[in-house]
């Protein structure tokens, strides 16, 4: 998104950074729907189209340690300033 550092990922391209980040090797249930350029993913529940978002280092994908930054999806792109 323009002007927030974030780029949320388009439909052709989540299949492949979830590939190259081995989401589901190291959080299994999740999907990752962008990041901030600096290392930083933000990931959603796959299985849930109301989850929240969540961000985690991208070296570190351990559900555990993850932090929610917007209770829903629609919240999260809408906080982002851009239209999508």
């Amino acid at each position: 998104m323009a002007g927030s550092g974030v780029t949320v990922y388009s439909s052709e391209d989540v299949g492949e950074r979830n590939a190259t980040y081995e989401v589901a090797l190291y959080a299994p249930g999740f999907l990752l729907v962008g990041d901030d350029g600096g290392g930083l993913g933000f990931l959603v529940r796959a299985d849930d189209p109301d989850s929240a978002v969540f961000s985690s280092g991208l070296g570190d994908l351990e559900p555990a340690d993850f932090e929610i930054v917007s209770a829903s999806f629609p919240e999260w792109l809408a906080s982002l300033g851009t239209a999508h």
